[in-house]
């Protein structure tokens, strides 16, 4: 277990603790207005994120940093092709962000709505781009012997890209819906539970044909492996739960269904980073692309001090905000 192998495994969880959370996150953006009867409704289901949004967004900002550091030939190449992309998805998520700030500012039902639209935009927009851009690094896209991208736009779109990114979306609505009915009372909570049970089937055929196709595309026959198959019973899992109430046992399924399906992305990818279709000499690999042993030594020192701190804090951010929300603390808001 080489230095190199270690920070290709962060990476990997990084990326997997950045849907895991901020999956729920998106959901709850995508769903806000969907499970919402008035304005009350709304609040409450935005307020279940309000204190946690942001600092969830942090695993983005990290697993690009981290990426950048250890595997400055993967970022380069990877933030080159998916420059656009990247692009659209920044402002999805600034978007996003500014939506959750300005809503409230105004009470016209005019204003609330456009922003609570582009909530719901950028909640949807944000996991689909990634998922393209997760499912591109498998598939494979022209990359020369220089590690440069030799593509345009029209090459990212690749049909195994675009359903990785519909799979997350897909996943995001059930792991918010499960989110959503975990830090609520009353109808909202009956109405998150009810669309958890309706969602889990369509979303457990989705995650079979994401096993089948990630496997295809792998050159690895057709058959889900363990992890995969453990991923579509949990989420039929999920609705048994959610349809008996049991909440924290509906979200630990949707998170365990969110974390196999980005590991197995990593899985069949190591040990390349970036499949080209110009032919396996030229794939991006964890060795061509790695920084120096001093630079993953020094990083990883920086990594073993800093990350059970900022770990210690988000997760008593997680218990201070722990209790449920109920309508009838948003109510006298909506009447000033």
């Amino acid at each position: 277990m080489t230095l190199v192998n270690v920070w290709f495994i962060l990476i990997a969880a990084l990326w997997t603790g950045f849907f895991i959370l901020e999956g729920f996150d998106f959901g709850v953006g995508i769903l806000h207005r969907y499970l919402s009867r008035d304005e009350p409704d709304r609040l409450t289901i935005i307020n279940t994120i309000g204190p946690l949004w942001d600092g969830n967004e942090v695993w983005l900002v990290v697993a690009g940093a981290a990426m950048f550091a250890a595997f400055p030939g993967w970022y380069a190449t990877m933030f080159s092709a998916f420059y656009l992309a990247l692009a659209l998805i920044l402002i999805a998520l600034i978007l996003r962000g500014v939506a959750f700030e300005f809503r409230g500012r105004d009470q016209s039902p005019r204003w609330r709505t456009t922003w609570s639209i582009l909530m719901t935009a950028g909640s949807i927009v944000a996991p689909l781009l990634l998922g393209v851009a997760l499912g591109d690094l498998l598939h494979g896209l022209p990359i020369g012997s220089d590690q440069e991208y030799a593509g345009g736009f029209a090459d990212l779109l690749q049909p195994y890209g675009l359903y990785v990114g519909v799979t997350l979306v897909a996943l995001c609505v059930l792991h918010g819906a499960t989110f959503i009915a975990l830090k609520t009372t009353g109808d909202v909570r009956d109405r998150a539970k009810h669309l958890a049970g309706r969602v889990a089937p369509f979303v457990a055929a989705i995650v079979a044909i994401f096993a089948i196709w990630t496997h295809i595309v792998a050159d690895k026959g057709v058959l889900p492996n363990p992890i995969e198959i453990a991923a579509i019973m949990a989420v039929v899992a999920a609705a048994w739960f959610a349809g008996r109430g049991r909440d924290g046992w509906a979200f630990t399924m949707t998170t365990f269904v969110m974390a196999a399906v980005i590991v197995s992305i990593f899985t069949e990818l190591f040990p390349r980073v970036m499949v080209s279709t110009e032919g396996a000499a030229t794939d991006l690999t964890i060795s061509n692309t790695a920084s120096g042993s001093y630079t993953l030594k020094l990083m990883t020192v920086i990594f073993l001090l800093i990350f059970p701190v900022v770990a210690a804090y988000q997760s008593w951010t997680y218990y201070t905000f722990r209790r449920r929300l109920s309508r009838a603390e948003f109510e006298d808001v909506t009447e000033e």
